[in-house]
């Protein structure tokens, strides 16, 4: 894992060998996943987890109103476990996105 500065140092550097020699850049990426461009992430994964938590949510509290308490509180676990890991995936988001 590379620090803060390595990062930023690493960038520099792919964005000045971008400026000073595109063709080889064009050849190195070549059949391969643009290794000097940063990937940007994708929304699909963050956007169904909310779905899928909201759902849940709302699942869970029809089924407490209904009376069907066992019910209520495994889709309440599973729809925790869903905001989990939507809170998880955005903190990585955010700290990779300043890193």
């Amino acid at each position: 894992m590379l620090s803060r500065e390595d990062n930023q140092r690493l960038a520099e550097l792919e964005r000045q060998l971008r400026r000073e020699d595109p063709e080889f850049c064009a050849r190195m990426t070549d059949g391969m996943a643009h290794p000097l461009s940063r990937r940007e992430p994708r929304r699909g994964p963050v956007l169904s987890l909310l779905l899928i938590a909201v759902v849940l949510w709302a699942a869970a509290i029809t089924l407490a109103v209904l009376g069907w308490w066992i019910a209520a509180v495994i889709t309440a676990v599973l729809a925790t476990s869903a905001t989990s890991v939507l809170t998880f995936h955005l903190i990585r988001r955010r700290h990779t996105d300043s890193a």
